[in-house]
């Protein structure tokens, strides 16, 4: 544990710095003094990207289509409703201290007036952004995932002994609608690799050590190939590798950064519903049903399904992550273990490929190479008894109901370009 304390944030550390530096602006004209500041036209405006069959590695003009196909209907929203990382409605090039942006909410509209912060592209930190883009990601995955844990930590140190009592019951409660389904399999489960000693430990290592890696490795390889190579694609077609600006999203093909960038507001609208749901409806995991200290009404009913923890018992293999005294231990429901490799998974299934053919057999071997990583999850999350399959289906649920809410944080914009007018920092 004295070790994994260390090498786990090490591991994070390591991974955020090399996607920063894997993502960045190859454009040498990146880090010196912008020339976009001013209003007249420049060359590269007219560019159009011009896809060459020999050289794409990927098939753009299959992209959408894809979408629409491998997703669910409520997933194929149109990649034309989303915009510049948390932005939208970009508007024209300015020196002006103010620009306009738009609020939505289902039907309602309304444009606010917020600053400007072109007007801080030349300064140092800006350029530095200019050069490492990936940066801003890193941000606002310390962000999301900080809110979360903060969230989680502040209902873990206020917990009461009647909201452990409560979480007990929801959980007895899944286990009875999963038994009226006829789906609880979960003891079978466990108790199968529980046999299979040498699966077990990796099981147990893959539920502890791969969900949060595992996430920012999919964000790294999704940026790059969605943002960081159609950029330095348009800067080889323009010559001079001069910065585009940050209208170039405008050209980039239609796998490209709106694809990422509604992909990163679903996480984080999931980890906003998962956690209004554990707040308000808190389910103990599997796990817990076992804990020999309980004597109370439903002693022999959790007990007698013969959980185990496999993951924080003196033989596992428990996470820095998850074995602290801040980590809510009763919100099992939803599984974002689960959620996030669904959307993970649907990712890798609608990838563009080189060739036509939506349902030839390179369709069909993507697609199952993308259902393999949320199968190895669910497997992981069952067999070391931290959540039930309707865990799992609730993930589920929230990622979708995620995709479909995710344009409501862009309304948060004008907080953060205030932010950044308060620092003196352009955002590229």
């Amino acid at each position: 544990m004295a070790v994994g304390a260390f090498l786990e944030p090490a591991v994070v550390v390591s991974l955020l710095a090399f996607g920063t530096i894997v993502n960045r602006n190859r454009s040498l004209a990146a880090i010196s003094r912008s020339r976009l500041t001013s209003s007249r036209p420049e060359p590269w405006q007219h560019l159009k990207y011009t896809p060459d069959p020999e050289k794409e590695d990927v098939e753009i003009g299959k992209a959408k289509d894809d979408e629409r196909t491998l997703l669910p209907s409520t997933l194929s929203r149109s990649s034309s409703s989303s915009s510049n990382t948390l932005t939208e409605d970009v508007s024209s090039k300015t020196t002006s201290k103010w620009r306009q942006r738009r609020l939505r909410f289902m039907n309602w509209e309304r444009e606010v007036t917020i600053p400007n912060t072109e007007i801080f592209r030349d300064r140092f930190l800006s350029r530095v952004l200019q050069r490492f883009p990936f940066l801003v990601e890193v941000w606002y995955w310390a962000l999301i995932y900080w809110v979360y844990q903060l969230g989680r930590a502040f209902t873990a140190v206020t917990l009461l002994e009647s909201t452990v009592d409560t979480a007990r019951e929801h959980a007895l409660q899944v286990i009875h609608i999963e038994q009226r389904l006829g789906m609880f399999v979960e003891p079978a489960v466990q108790q199968w690799f529980l046999e299979q000693p040498t699966l077990m430990r990796w099981t147990n290592k893959t539920y502890s050590f791969i969900h949060i890696p595992g996430t920012i490795l999919y964000l790294i390889i999704l940026y790059n190939i969605t943002t960081a190579r159609p950029r330095h694609r348009l800067q080889e077609a323009h010559g001079d590798k001069s910065v585009l600006g940050d209208n170039w999203r405008d050209r980039a093909p239609p796998f490209g950064p709106a694809i990422f960038e509604r992909r990163r507001r679903t996480m984080a609208m999931c980890n906003l519903l998962a956690f209004i749901v554990f707040t308000f409806w808190p389910c103990m995991p599997p796990r817990l049903l076992s804990d020999p200290s309980y004597t109370g009404e439903y002693a022999k009913e959790a007990k007698g399904f013969g959980f185990v923890d496999t993951v924080h018992g003196a033989d596992g293999d428990s996470s820095v992550w998850t074995t602290n005294r801040f980590c809510n231990q009763y919100a099992a429901m939803p599984s974002l273990h689960f959620g996030y490799s669904f959307l993970i998974g649907l990712t890798v299934a609608v990838v563009p490929l080189r060739k036509r053919g939506r349902l030839g057999w390179r369709r069909l071997a993507i697609t199952c190479i993308g259902m393999i990583y949320p199968a190895v999850i669910l497997t992981a999350i069952v067999a070391t008894a931290n959540h039930f399959i309707l865990d799992a289906v609730a993930g589920a649920i929230a990622c979708v109901l995620a995709w479909n809410l995710n344009d409501v944080l862009l309304n948060l914009v004008p907080l953060e370009d205030y932010f950044l007018a308060l620092v003196r920092i352009h955002k590229p």
